[in-house]
């Protein structure tokens, strides 16, 4: 008798058929875990904004006010040879040591009392690079935190290095650059932009703005319908988002550490007057016309900080940049006297 012989595999039919399946399966587990990373990204970066609320608080608590959203003028004056003032140092390299970093704040600190200056004050590159035209004569060094990356001042959801090592001054001096993704609100521009020191009036009807000393009872909207941290990817050109100090496109930070909620001369400013965007609206990294409005790399909106502390994710429908005003714009005043409907 013969015996039956055994198949040892599958038909070219079959074995389609499961590459079909696996296919389809594919297809349909990919979108699920994009949802789970996007999500896990949304609630670190939250979870970020929410130590930046409380070390804004802790500030606060110490200070009596906020800090400024940048330094303007002398921050003290001192008299010649003006050592150690803090010069357009932002907001955030003013948190330095409330969110643990003590000993960068230090640093900082103790290099800027090395350098002497021969004017009140010169440009704002003096704010991080001191004596840069001598290539740091005095100094040795260039600010030790300038270039240092915060882990806490970006988003998790962007995997870029957010760092220039060797940003060229000229002279054959250079010195490292670090980023942030989270802007102060500085609320509305008085006046267009200028290059000019000090920069055109503001409003002052933001939590942080150029100079600004806010309180939380000039916060006569509420804090908790107040907005005073939001995310703005830097885009891919790494030009603006300077984090330690930084002028923005106009010297009053704006762009680099801080924005408004109608940048309409931030986009100009970068070549974007034919199709300003402004507000709060989807952008991307490749654009460089992005940079003069939040957004966020999460899927449909973005996370903010409000003056109270508390931190919530907001659709782009909240606002509608087409307008001179809207729900967002009144969340980025502090002193508008607006009631904000449901958001």
């Amino acid at each position: 008798m013969k015996r039956a012989s055994r198949r040892m595999g599958f038909t070219l039919v079959e074995l389609l058929v499961v590459l079909a399946i696996i296919g389809v399966l594919i297809g349909l587990l990919l979108p699920a875990v994009q949802k789970i990373r996007d999500a896990a990204g949304r609630i670190k970066c939250a979870n970020n904004l929410r130590q930046i609320g409380l070390a804004l608080h802790n500030y606060n608590d110490t200070n009596g006010q906020f800090p400024p959203g940048i330094a303007g003028g002398q921050s003290p004056w001192e008299p010649p040879p003006y050592r150690g003032t803090h010069y357009s140092w932002s907001w955030l390299a003013e948190l330095l040591p409330f969110i643990e970093q003590a000993n960068l704040y230090q640093q900082a600190d103790a290099w800027s009392h090395q350098s002497d200056r021969d004017a009140p004050y010169t440009t704002w590159y003096w704010l991080y690079s001191g004596d840069w035209w001598t290539c740091w004569q005095n100094t040795k060094t260039p600010n030790p935190a300038f270039g240092t990356i915060v882990d806490l001042y970006f988003c998790p959801a962007d995997s870029r290095n957010l760092k220039l090592e060797d940003l060229d001054l000229g002279g054959g001096c250079t010195t490292p650059v670090a980023f942030t993704e989270y802007l102060g609100i500085a609320g509305f521009r008085l006046a267009p932009w200028s290059w000019t020191w000090p920069p055109r009036p503001e409003k002052n009807d933001g939590v942080l703005g150029v100079g600004s000393k806010v309180r939380l009872t000039d916060i006569t909207d509420g804090s908790s319908n107040t907005f005073i941290v939001g995310e703005r990817p830097t885009s891919a050109d790494l030009y603006y988002g300077w984090w330690f100090a930084a002028g923005g496109y106009d010297n009053s930070g704006r762009g680099d550490v801080v924005l408004g909620p109608r940048e309409y001369d931030y986009g100009a400013a970068i070549g974007c007057s034919a199709n300003p965007k402004i507000g709060f609206q989807p952008g991307k990294i490749q654009d460089n016309c992005d940079q003069s409005h939040f957004w966020s790399l999460h899927t449909g909106g973005a996370n903010f900080v409000f003056a109270d502390g508390h931190v919530r994710f907001l659709s782009y429908a909240v606002d509608t940049p087409a307008r001179p005003t809207s729900t967002f714009t009144e969340l980025c005043t502090r002193n508008g006297g607006e009631v904000p409907g449901d958001y």
